[in-house]
């Protein structure tokens, strides 16, 4: 079935954004890669490229947030599932031929602070992201604290592993942190008492990279 002018206006401004940021994709690019006609921009969207962007990046933002959840409830042991979720980042950007990263991350790096509904949501959405890590590594019995702490690193570190996958055209740099962080985190909750594996957190290391 043929898809209508307005699905073929998100589905390129959002390929286009996560390409070439917010300031780099014009109009135009929008118009020329949906095969929309020039009139069809403010039919559907009467904000202009300002609504349609901030529909697709919430709608982008909607569906990580669903994929992060049902990735770490899937999996009982925090430090499994976040291995897990680095596998399959590298396996996205392997997919796309590393064109592809995070979707909000051009739109944050644009800093587009002329649209705030724009850099509110980016914001949101990196605190929402932030606060499902940390929730399940409170439910694996980790302090609150060193929980937020954790969350912060496995968010920031997949942020930046991106960009050098991406540059180097290799997610063998996802992997190799994956055992790193996944092993920190085991060992942040078998100090807690809550797992009971039968290895010390020095070994935690070696357990994920064998799985």
């Amino acid at each position: 079935m043929a898809k209508d002018t307005r699905t073929r206006m998100l589905e390129a401004t959002a390929l286009l954004l996560r390409q070439r940021g917010y300031h780099g994709t014009s109009l135009n690019d929008i118009l020329s890669a949906s095969g929309a006609p020039r009139g069809s921009l403010y039919f559907h969207f009467p904000g202009g490229k300002d609504q349609l962007v901030i529909e697709v990046t919430r709608d982008s933002v909607e569906k990580v947030t669903q994929r992060l959840g049902q990735a770490l409830s899937a999996e009982a042991d925090p430090a499994v599932a976040v291995h897990h979720i680095y596998q399959a980042i590298g396996r996205m950007l392997e997919e796309n031929e590393f064109t592809l990263g995070c979707p909000i991350a051009p739109v944050v790096l644009d800093a587009p602070t002329d649209v705030p509904e724009l850099a509110d949501l980016c914001r949101s959405a990196f605190q929402e992201w932030i606060g499902l890590l940390q929730a399940s590594f409170v439910r694996a019995g980790v302090a609150e604290r060193r929980a937020h702490a954790l969350a912060v690193l496995v968010e920031s570190s997949l942020e930046g592993l991106m960009v050098i996958a991406r540059a180097t055209r290799d997610r063998a740099p996802i992997l190799a942190v994956a055992d790193e962080v996944a092993a920190l985190i085991e060992s942040a909750v078998l100090g807690t008492g809550r797992l009971t594996r039968g290895v010390d957190a020095t070994d935690a290391k070696l357990t994920l990279a064998d799985r």
